[in-house]
């Protein structure tokens, strides 16, 4: 898969997301960016993988791969009731990850809808890989 290219998600991959969803809360890329703006306390989490994060990533965020993030997110945000937001590449990972962090009992987790796809066809600030 190339840079830039959506993948094809299995029909298996897109029912297990499809049963996250009802679960868990999206949030728009616009109203992450003005709570940004705003400097609300939010913790903004890329939770894709190494190569894409160095390829670029959304202003402000934190880099906690998916693979890691049930493992570390403790360190990173001790406070279960702290506001949470997550994105991947189109917005599928970040919700099961969302699903997840509910379950281990964070109470204000969001899934930005879209992900860095959406935020990129915004025109949203960009940093890493030149951007």
């Amino acid at each position: 898969m190339g840079t830039g290219q959506a993948m094809k998600h299995t029909d298996a991959f897109e029912r297990l997301v499809a049963e996250v969803m009802p679960r868990i809360r999206e949030i728009a890329p616009d109203e992450v960016l003005g709570k940004q703006n705003r400097k609300e306390p939010i913790y903004f989490i890329d939770v894709r993988e190494d190569h894409e994060w160095e390829q670029g990533r959304a202003v402000g965020c934190l880099h906690i791969g998916r693979g890691v993030l049930e493992r570390d997110i403790a360190r990173y945000v001790p406070d279960c009731n702290a506001e949470i937001i997550l994105y991947c590449g189109g917005g599928y990972r970040s919700a099961l990850a969302a699903d997840n962090l509910q379950k281990m009992g964070y109470q204000r987790v969001f899934s930005m809808a879209g992900g860095i796809r959406s935020w990129r066809e915004k025109g949203f600030p960009e940093e890493g890989s030149g951007k």
